[in-house]
């Protein structure tokens, strides 16, 4: 019994690397109740610290804006709708346009991998999901479909 237990302790443990940050972008369609949409979102997630930062444009402005890390807390600005909101987390936040993620890392889950409620990969390559399709219900809880297309893929360190 105590060989197996220094032979246990002989085993080397790898260490998993963080996961790098992601600066991407995506061209985005919306179809919902209220009409139609596209645009661009461009996002930077950077997994340890919790950071997101990711701001939607459409017809030429700005319509969300949402910024902050895991430590000091999230900002969502959606200038249409006069909101300017705070949250010590992200699933305290309405995020338009996106399933209800969560996290940081449910963040880069969606990018990396195509996870997430209501979301569906419709093409992949080497560096992950291309184009992904969400369907489900916006913050008032009308049905909507939103389309994204990666169109710029930065892995950081």
């Amino acid at each position: 019994m105590r060989r197996l237990a220094l032979a246990l302790l002989a085993v080397p443990v790898l260490a998993q690397a963080p996961a790098p940050q992601i600066r991407a972008q995506y061209e985005w369609g919306y179809a919902g109740k209220d009409g139609q949409g596209k645009g661009t979102l461009s996002i930077l997630v950077d997994p340890v610290p919790g950071k997101v930062i990711l701001e939607l444009q459409g017809l030429g402005e700005r319509l969300v804006l949402l910024q902050g890390d895991a430590a000091a807390g999230y900002h969502l600005l959606i200038p249409r709708r006069e909101l300017d909101q705070r949250s010590p987390t992200l699933a305290g936040l309405p995020l338009p346009f996106l399933p209800r993620l969560g996290s940081a890392d449910a963040v880069y889950r969606l990018l990396t991998l195509g996870e997430g409620p209501g979301v569906k990969v419709t093409k992949r390559d080497a560096q992950g999901p291309v184009k992904l399709r969400y369907q489900g219900e916006d913050d008032q809880g009308r049905e909507l479909m939103v389309w994204l297309t990666r169109t710029r893929w930065e892995p950081g360190t």
